[in-house]
This record gives C-alpha cells, structure tokens and sequence, in this order.
C-alpha cells in the first residue's frame, strides 16, 4: 500500500472577524449612559447641599469624617452650646432679643389704649365719645379708629371743619399718646359721593380732612417730627361696601406706628 494513503489531509480553518466599528457598534451607548447618570447624581447632590443650612452641612460632613471635629463651629459635639454652632447660637439670641422687644412695645401700645381709656372715662360725655372710637393692635400698630355715627359727624358735612366731638376726641388721644415715642400716621377716609357729581370732591375733602387733623393733633402739643405721614384715601376702602354712601364710612385713622418687627 502507498504509504500517502495512511496521511490524513490536514484542513486549515480560517475564522472570519468582524471588527465593530463607528455606528455599528453599541459601547458607546452604555458608556454615554454611565456618564450620564453620574452627571445626574452630580447635580442632584449639589441640589441637596445647597438647600440645607450651614449647621445640617457641617453635621453631614462630622458624619463623613474619620476623625472627631473639633472645630468651635462644628455640630454634634458636647461643648458649651449643647452641640449647636455658634451662628445658631447668636441667630437665636437675635431672635429671642426681637421678640421680646415686640412684646414690650405691643404692652406699651396696649397701655396707650388703656391710658385712653381712663382718660375718656372721666370726661362727663364719656359714653357719647367712646361710641366714635374703636381701638385695635395690628401688625402695624395701634388704631385709633373715629368713625361718624348717624346723626353725629366728625366734621361738618362736607368740609373739613372738625366738630367738638372731635376736637375733643383728638385731645384725649393724644394726651394718651404722650406715654410712649412711636411715629404717628393719619388717614382720613370718606363715604362714596352720588356717580352723578361732575365734580366729585371725595379726594379733595379726605386731603382737607387730613390736614386739618395734623393741624389739630399739633395743636394739642403732639411733636411735628413724630408724624410719619398723613394721607387721604378717598372712599378707596369702604368700612361698608354694601352701602357706599353709609356714614360708617367716614372714618379717621390715627395709627401709633411699630418700630419693632418680628
């Protein structure tokens, strides 16, 4: 037998690769994907950083460091403000301190109201005068609000010639308002006039009504330089808007401005 018979053919496999290339392949995307979401996370964090306050900040960090902090503005320790920093600490005190300076200004406006009231309460027509007075404590300050009765005006009509009610009214006010320093605000407001008027005064009179009451006041020894403004307001805000045209609505504002806020 020929001996080539017993050699068997040797085959030679080649392996074809197909190498991905540009837009054919998909690594990229997971890639840009990667980078995306970290981007994300990023900013998500920075979000997060920035809307909690210094002290939540430098607890977090505490938390991350390996070491004790001992740094004199650093939360979470022992030390003499109970673990609080001292921007806490002062931001607190101010607040304390603000607080109660509005609370001992609101009780020497209360006591200008209740001076006022010991001072009308002697006065022989007493009764008659307190009926025109409402007195409130706002967020602005006290008001004394006077306000025409029917049948008993404030100022002849339609002028600005305060009548003795007022004048004595005025009087007892600020003989109460000698008690304390806070500026003076006065607004004169009016009742709506008929839409027929082809001169309708309403600015006019409550301007004329306004003056005539800073006019009044000084005369009565309140200081010039303590009236923070005087205003006519028209008939801009009805006490009754249902009637326009109501007495009630003629109305005079002596505020006893705040000069603390909370």
């Amino acid at each position: 037998m020929d001996r080539s018979d017993n050699v068997r053919p040797i085959i030679i496999k080649r392996k074809k690769v197909v190498a991905g290339g540009g837009h054919h392949g998909g690594a990229w995307k997971v890639a840009y994907a990667d980078f995306v979401t970290a981007m994300m996370a990023f900013f998500l964090m920075l979000w997060l950083l920035g809307s909690v306050s210094e002290d939540e900040r430098k607890g977090i960090a505490d938390y991350f460091t390996p070491t004790f902090a001992i740094d004199s503005a650093s939360s979470g320790g022992d030390g003499a403000f109970g673990g609080t920093s001292i921007s806490t600490v002062t931001s607190v005190t101010d607040q304390v301190a603000t607080a109660e300076a509005y609370q001992t200004e609101a009780e020497s406006l209360q006591d200008v109201a209740d001076q006022f009231a010991a001072l009308a309460g002697e006065s022989a027509f007493a009764e008659q005068l307190l009926q025109h007075v409402n007195i409130k404590l706002t967020d602005e300050g006290l008001v004394f609000e006077l306000t025409d009765l029917p049948g008993a005006p404030l100022f002849d009509p339609d002028s600005a010639q305060p009548r003795p009610v007022l004048v004595q009214l005025t009087s007892l006010i600020v003989g109460a308002m000698r008690m304390v320093e806070n500026p003076l605000a006065i607004g004169v407001h009016s009742q709506s006039f008929p839409a027929v008027l082809r001169d309708n005064p309403v600015w006019r009179l409550t301007v004329n009504r306004a003056q005539a009451m800073r006019e009044l006041v000084e005369s009565d020894g309140f200081p010039p330089a303590r009236l923070h403004r005087v205003t006519g307001h028209a008939d801009r805000s009805l006490a009754d808007a249902d009637n326009p045209m109501a007495p009630e609505n003629n109305r005079i504002e002596l505020v006893l401005l705040r000069t603390q806020r909370l």
